[in-house]
């Protein structure tokens, strides 16, 4: 599956209405380190399709970084069942991610 880019529009229904995982990654186009975790995150959808990744880009969705209190990018949250689940921060390598999802 590809990574969704998300919205305040579809904020609700992509993410908090999800039966499945959803990882969102709140970044910038200006954030080095944001871009580094792109490839992983394509990555990652690819490996575990039971999963749904999504971007907020926090210059273009403040209310939904200023939500879910983006102080530091990237920021990934995992939401389970319209929660989130769990939270890292910075550049992280593809097996962190996968046993991040394993919370």
């Amino acid at each position: 599956m590809s990574v969704m880019t998300i919205n305040q529009e579809n904020f609700e229904k992509e993410v908090l209405a999800s039966k499945a995982p959803v990882l969102i990654d709140f970044w910038a186009s200006w954030c080095g380190p944001c871009r580094m975790m792109a490839p992983i995150l394509d990555e990652l959808a690819q490996k575990h399709p039971e999963l749904r990744v999504g971007k907020v880009n926090v210059d273009e969705q403040p209310e939904l970084a200023s939500r879910y209190q983006v102080m530091s990018i990237p920021m990934l949250i995992l939401f389970r069942d319209g929660k989130p689940a769990a939270t890292s921060i910075g550049l992280r390598p593809l097996g962190d991610l996968e046993r991040m999802l394993k919370l």
